[in-house]
C-alpha cells in the first residue's frame, strides 16, 4: 500500500530521523512509539503529505486513500454536530445535490422523446449507481452509529459544534475520519480525550479495520489492545517488530542483550589481534602475519548495539506553606448546566495530606468539582476552603492554555515572579528544554513537549494541593513515570481525575465513584476499589456496563483487505437495491390505485401501459437482482 525509503527529516542541524525505511500494508496496525519530540508527529505528517522530506520517498499504490486524525483542529462555526460529521462524505453530499437537481428536471419536463430527456435518464442512472456503490443509502445511519460509539448521545447531535470543549469537539473529526473510507489511518493520539467506554469501542472498530492503521499513542494497553507491530524512534533511527507494544519491549531488550555479549566477544577478539599486531610489527619474520591480521580486522564488521535514549526530565513538587488539617469541606454541594444537572447534594471532606482518586465516566461530574475546588465554576451548595490552602491546578487541556506566539522561555519567564525568575532556565533543564530548545515558539512542539511545559510552569506557583485532571495525556511512558515518582514523593495533598489504572496504582488511598449525580467513597487505593467492583480494571467495568444494555461489538470474520473492500461495497449495492424496490413498489401501488378509482382517466395518460409495464418489469429485474446479491452475501458468510 504505502513504501518509505531512506527518509530523513532534520530540525535546528539535528536529525530527527535519518534514512529510515518501512512498508505499510493491509492488515498492519502499528503502534509508533517514542519519546516527546522523537518525531512521531513529523513522521504522520509526512506519511499525510503535509510536509515535504528533506531526502527520501514516499511510493503509495494508486487510488490508496489517506485519512490523518490531528491534535490541532479547526471547525466551521454554525454546524451541528451532524452536519460536521456529514462532511466525511463530501462527494456523497456532492451526488446527492446532483441528484435532486436530476430529478427535479425530469419532474418538470414533458418531453419524454426527447435526446436531452434520455440524456437526463442515463445521468440518473450513472449517478444512482455511483451513490449506491459508496454507500449513499447507509451514510446517515453509519454516522450515527459512530457518533453514539464515540460517547454522544442522540439529544446532542442537533446541537452546535463551537457548543462543546476541544475534546469532544476531536471526537467528532475522529467520527469523521472513521466513516471516510480510507485506506490508512494514521491517528496522532485517538485516546486522548475519550473515556474507557469509547476507548473500547474504538479498540473493536480498529481491530476490524481492513486496512493499514498507524497510531501514535501513550497508552500501553490500547496499543497492546489494537496494534500487531511496533516501530519507536529513538536518536534518529527506527526499530521495528511485529508484536504489540509490551511483547515488543521484551524482544528489543532481549535483542539488546544479544548485541552486547556479542559486541563484547568481538572487542576481545580486536584486542587480542591488536596485541598480536603490536607483538609482531617488530619483527621481520612476523611482519607479515601482522599485516594479515591488520587486514582482518579492517574487513571485520563491527558489532553496534542499539543505542538508548535515557534522557528524561527531572520533576519535584515542593510544599510552598504547610495548611490547615481540612483543606476543603462541601456540603449539599450541587452544579447544572443549565437544565442538565451534574452533580446534586454532594457532601465530601477533604483533609491535610490525603491522597484521592476521582473515577467514572465521562460527563459524571469529575472535571466539574475539580473546577469548583480550584474557583474556576459557580455552583450551588457550600464549599469551604482550609487556612493556607494554595491549590496548585493541572487542567485536563492544560496545554491548549498555553500562548503559541510565545517562546518557550517568554512562556515561563512571564510566569515567574522576582523570587523564582532566576530559577526559570534550570527549571526549563531539568524538564529537558535546553540549549535553543528554549527559544522554540510553543506553537511549533509537540503535544507531549506543552504538557511538559505547562508542568514546569505549575512548578513557578506555591502549592500545598496539587489537582490534576488527566495529566498523563501526550505524555510519553517514561515521562509518565517520572511525573509519578513526583506524585509519589510530594508531601501535600493530592487530587487525581484519571482513567488510567496504571497511572494510579500507588498513588491514591481514598477513591471516589462518580456515577449518576452523586460519589461513592472507597477507602483504600485504586486496587481496592477495583477488587469491591469485582473487575480487573476500569475497562471491565464498562464491559459489564455493555453486557447489561445489550450493546455488544460487531464481531466480523476475518478476511483479507480486498474481500472486506468487495464485502462493504455488495452490502451497499443491496442497501440501495432494497431502497428502489421499496420506491418502486409504493409507486406501483398508487398507479394500481389509481386505475381501481378513475380506470378510464388514467389510462388515457400518453404512453400510460409502455410506462407501466416497464416500472413492473424494472421491478421483477431488480428483485432478481436482490436474490443474486442475497445469495452471494450468504455463500461469503
Amino acid at each position: 500500500m504505502l513504501n518509505v525509503h531512506n527518509l530523513s527529516v532534520s530540525f535546528g542541524g539535528e536529525n530527527l530521523f535519518k534514512e529510515i525505511s518501512f512498508r505499510l500494508k493491509p492488515g498492519d496496525r502499528v503502534g509508533l512509539i517514542g519519546k516527546n519530540g522523537a518525531g512521531k508527529s513529523t513522521l504522520l505528517n509526512l506519511l499525510s503529505r503535509n510536509i515535504a522530506p528533506e531526502s527520501g520517498t514516499i511510493a503509495q499504490e494508486k487510488g490508496v486513500r489517506i485519512g490523518f486524525l490531528r491534535q490541532d483542529i479547526e471547525f466551521e462555526k454554525g454546524r451541528t454536530v451532524l452536519e460536521e460529521a456529514y462532511q466525511a462524505f463530501e462527494e456523497l453530499k456532492t451526488l446527492e445535490a446532483e441528484l435532486d437537481r436530476i430529478n427535479e428536471a425530469l419532474g418538470s419536463r414533458t418531453d419524454y422523446e426527447s435526446e436531452e430527456y434520455n440524456q437526463l435518464i442515463i445521468d440518473l442512472n450513472d449517478i444512482t449507481a455511483r451513490y449506491e456503490i459508496l454507500g449513499g443509502y447507509n451514510y446517515e445511519g453509519d454516522t450515527e452509529k459512530v457518533l453514539l460509539g464515540l460517547g454522544f448521545k442522540r439529544d446532542e447531535f442537533d446541537k452546535k459544534t463551537e457548543t462543546f470543549s476541544g475534546g469532544w469537539r476531536m471526537r467528532i473529526e475522529l467520527a469523521k475520519l472513521l466513516l471516510q473510507n480510507n485506506d490508512i489511518l494514521l491517528l496522532d493520539e485517538p485516546t486522548n480525550h475519550l473515556d474507557i467506554e469509547s476507548i473500547i469501542w474504538l479498540e473493536q472498530f480498529l481491530k476490524n479495520f481492513a486496512g493499514a492503521v498507524v497510531i501514535v499513542s501513550h497508552d500501553k494497553m490500547f496499543l497492546d489492545q489494537v496494534t500487531n507491530r511496533t516501530i519507536e524512534i529513538s536518536l534518529g533511527r527506527i526499530y521495528d517488530y511485529n508484536k504489540p507494544y509490551s511483547k515488543y519491549l521484551i524482544q528489543r531488550q532481549e535483542i539488546r542483550e544479544q548485541q552486547l555479549s556479542a559486541k563484547k566477544n568481538q572487542d576481545r577478539e580486536i584486542q587480542q589481534a591488536e596485541r598480536l599486531i603490536e607483538k609482531f610489527r617488530a619483527k621481520s619474520s612476523k611482519a607479515s602475519m601482522a599485516q594479515s591480521l591488520i587486514k582482518k580486522l579492517d574487513r571485520m564488521e563491527r558489532i553496534e548495539v542499539d543505542g538508548e535514549d535515557h534522557s528524561v526530565m527531572n520533576l519535584r513538587f515542593e510544599v510552598a506553606v504547610n495548611p490547615g488539617k481540612v483543606i476543603a469541606e462541601m456540603e449539599g454541594l450541587g452544579k447544572s448546566y443549565g437544565p442538565k444537572e451534574v452533580l446534586k447534594d454532594i457532601d465530601l471532606l477533604l483533609e491535610r495530606d490525603s491522597k484521592t482518586a476521582f473515577v467514572g465516566q465521562n460527563g459524571q461530574g469529575k472535571t466539574t468539582l475539580a473546577k469548583i475546588l480550584v474557583g474556576e465554576l459557580e455552583y450551588q451548595g457550600q464549599l469551604k476552603l482550609g487556612h493556607n490552602v494554595q491549590i496548585g491546578y493541572f487542567a485536563q487541556d492544560q496545554a491548549e492554555y498555553l500562548d503559541g506566539s510565545k517562546t518557550v522561555l517568554d512562556t515561563m519567564t512571564d510566569a515567574a515572579n522576582e523570587k523564582n525568575r532566576s530559577r526559570v532556565r534550570d527549571i526549563l533543564g531539568s524538564f529537558l528544554f535546553s540549549g535553543d530548545d528554549v527559544d522554540k515558539y510553543v506553537k511549533v512542539l509537540s503535544g507531549g513537549e506543552r504538557n511538559r511545559l505547562a508542568l514546569a510552569k505549575l512548578l513557578l506557583q506555591p502549592l500545598n494541593v496539587l489537582v490534576m485532571d488527566e495529566p498523563t495525556n501526550h505524555l510519553d511512558i517514561q515521562s509518565k513515570q517520572v511525573l509519578k515518582k513526583a506524585l509519589q514523593k510530594f508531601n501535600g495533598t493530592l487530587i487525581l481525575v484519571s482513567h488510567d489504572r496504571d497511572f494510579l496504582q500507588g498513588l491514591t488511598n481514598k477513591v471516589y465513584e462518580f456515577k449518576d449525580r452523586k460519589i461513592k467513597e472507597y477507602l483504600g487505593d485504586i486496587n481496592y476499589y477495583l477488587e469491591q467492583r469485582k473487575v480487573d480494571d476500569f475497562r471491565a467495568i464498562e464491559r459489564t456496563k455493555r453486557e447489561k444494555v445489550n450493546i455488544k461489538p460487531d464481531k466480523k470474520k476475518e478476511s483479507s483487505y480486498e474481500d472486506q473492500k468487495k464485502l462493504k461495497s455488495l452490502k451497499n449495492k443491496l442497501s440501495g437495491i432494497e431502497s428502489k424496490i421499496s420506491d418502486l413498489e409504493k409507486e406501483i401501488a398508487g398507479i394500481d390505485h389509481d386505475l381501481q378509482m378513475n380506470y378510464d382517466e388514467t389510462i388515457a395518460q400518453d404512453g400510460f401501459f409502455d410506462k407501466y409495464h416497464l416500472k413492473k418489469a424494472e421491478l421483477e429485474q431488480l428483485m432478481s437482482d436482490w436474490e443474486k446479491l442475497t445469495l452471494e452475501l450468504e455463500n461469503r458468510g
